[in-house]
């Protein structure tokens, strides 16, 4: 069964935010917050009749506008041209008067409900397929990433392999020029010995 809406409202960087939602927690984490703005009261259920038409009319999805000022929410809306703001006396008028504000009593407001809530199941299982969308491409670049830097890892232990057969392929020729060598010394020294014994011999 549809879970009745409620319009949820709160400030976050520039933006005023505002959204149709079954409770306030699936408000903060449509709005992203790592806090519970509720408690802090920084967020709070609208009762004013055009945020709640405007949401109403897209439930589900974050609508914005210029943070400190009364136009309408909409999905993509302009960064505030006056970033000072209101004074806190505006601001606590039009505060105070949303407050005031209560929806009206409709026959058709009860099948209005019922079809803002079918909608925003409808939002919900869309972001729930992108989000699951999104993860596979991560996913996918992960696996990517990790087959390119597999084959990265791959082709330097074989050619560091290579490497080590042919170095120790250089020092087994070295020791064996080393042993020649000392060969070459010893035999030199006999013959050296031998040659000069037989020209001492012959002087004599």
């Amino acid at each position: 069964m549809a879970r009745k809406l409620k319009t949820y409202q709160t400030s976050l960087g520039f933006f005023d935010l505002a959204i149709a939602a079954p409770s306030m927690k699936a408000a903060l984490e449509a709005w992203g917050a790592d806090s519970n703005l509720f408690h802090q009261g920084a967020a709070k259920e609208s009762h004013d009749p055009d945020v709640m038409a405007a949401t109403m009319a897209k439930p589900g999805v974050v609508l914005r506008r210029p943070v400190g000022s009364d136009g309408s929410f909409t999905e993509h809306a302009e960064l505030p041209t006056d970033l000072g703001g209101s004074s806190p006396t505006t601001r606590g008028r039009k505060s105070k008067a949303s407050k005031t504000k209560k929806p009206s009593s409709r026959p058709g407001d009860k099948a209005a409900e019922r079809k803002a809530a079918l909608e925003y199941d409808r939002e919900q299982t869309r972001r729930e397929v992108e989000r699951a969308r999104e993860e596979t491409a991560r996913q996918k670049e992960r696996d990517r990433r990790q087959r390119a830097v597999d084959k990265a890892q791959a082709t330097l232990d074989k050619a560091q392999q290579d490497h080590a057969k042919r170095a120790a392929a250089i020092q087994a020729e070295l020791e064996a020029l080393e042993k020649r060598s000392e060969a070459e010394e010893i035999r030199w020294d006999k013959e050296k010995l031998r040659l000069e014994t037989a020209l001492r011999r012959a002087r004599d």
